[in-house]
Order: structure tokens, then sequence, then C-alpha cells
């Protein structure tokens, strides 16, 4: 059985459980402006560059500022809901904990800026990340291949020896096209398999329970 070179992490929905966060704060956010918000909405922009999600708020909001601008705001409310509880996915820091001590190298991939990034890496065990890229790091967010691209870059691995953990159809699709095999862990919205070598794709309802071992044998003879 070969084992991968990587794990690579996304982070929002599949370590922390912020997507209400953010949509909480898109609702401030486009309220405050005088506009109406909805969970709809809010399951659009799912794992999306957080300047398209700007855009989206703009446009649909509608907020009368530029993409960055909103991406500030919200980075602002959510930064501040996390400093007060970090919303945990079950399983996930002890997953990443067993990868870690089964000497598996990992990097966390998550369109989130590197402001908000680093208050959830920094409540992890030091070293539990080799790698961050952000979305302030990539000039072309998910479902572009790039953020994976680059992580794999930066550690020296092949993204096809690689699996990657996520929980959005967005970030599925920039994993998939990068090459790596993937574990879908749905939590926000659906996530349908990808249109091509879908045998590479493994869906699971949580981490909870699983271990380097299940990741290795997914890598192997993913199903």
């Amino acid at each position: 059985m070969r084992r991968p070179a990587a794990v690579l992490w996304d982070m929002d929905g599949t370590i922390v459980d912020t997507e209400p966060y953010w949509i909480a704060a898109e609702h401030e956010v486009v309220e405050m402006h005088g506009g109406t918000w909805s969970l709809e909405h809010g399951k659009a922009v799912v794992g999306k560059d957080l300047l398209d999600t700007g855009a989206y708020v703009r446009d649909n909001g509608p907020v009368p500022l530029t993409p960055h601008e909103i991406v500030e705001l919200l980075l602002d409310r959510v930064i501040a809901s996390v400093r007060r509880e970090i919303p945990w996915r079950p399983g996930a820091r002890d997953l990443l904990a067993g990868c870690r001590e089964a000497g598996l190298p990992a990097a966390l991939v998550t369109m989130s800026w590197r402001r908000f990034a680093l208050e959830v890496v920094e409540a992890l065990p030091p070293g539990s990340f080799d790698e961050v890229v952000v979305g302030d790091d990539v000039a072309h967010g998910k479902p572009h291949p790039e953020p994976y691209l680059l992580a794999a870059r930066r550690l020296g691995v092949d993204p096809a020896d690689c699996i990657a953990i996520e929980d959005s159809p967005t970030g599925v699709a920039s994993a998939h096209a990068a090459g790596c095999t993937v574990l879908a862990v749905p939590h926000m919205v659906p996530v349908p398999a990808p249109g091509t070598d879908a045998h590479r794709f493994v869906v699971r309802p949580g981490l909870e329970g699983l271990t380097h071992a299940d990741l290795e044998a997914m890598f192997g003879h993913p199903v």
C-alpha cells in the first residue's frame, strides 16, 4: 500500500466549524448597509476565495464597497467570534495529531486570509502544519488548483501523491484539479463527486474515529 506524501487540510468547515460565523458576519455587513441576506446566499459562497465572496456580497447585498473592503469587514467579525470560541470540528484535531505522530507532512490550504488563519493555527499544538497556504498567498483561489499546487510545491511533493481533506464542492474541485486524492467530509453543503477520475474521491460523514491508517488505506485504495 502506497503512503501519501502529505495530508493537505482545508480549514473552514473541515478543521473548524466557522461557516456559521462567516454567514453571521455577512448578515451583519449587509444589514448595516440597508440590505438583506439569506442562508442561501451564505451557502453560495462556502469555500470560495474571499474576494469572490466580497464581490458576491457587493452584488447581492447590495453593499456599496469594494470586495476588499467587504472582506476586511467580514474578517474583523469572524476573528472576534473565533477569539471568543473556536468551534472545532469533531475528530479533526485527533486526526491531525495522529498524522503528525505518524510522520505525515501536513499543510493547511485555506481561502481565509492569513490574519484569520493564524488565529486557528496558533490555537493548535506547535508544528501541527509544515506549511500554511492562505487566500492572500495566491492569485487564483479555490476552485482553481493553484492553492493545492502551491502547498505541494512548498512541501516539495507531487500533488498526485497527496490526500486533501475538504468539506465543500469548491474545495474538492480545487484539490481534484491539482491531482490530489480527495477525502470529502460534507458539512454546510452537499459535495458531489468530481466529473472525472472520481475513483480518487472518497466521501465520509465526518472525521471522528478516522486515523492516519485510514487515510493511507483511502490513498492506496480509494473507493
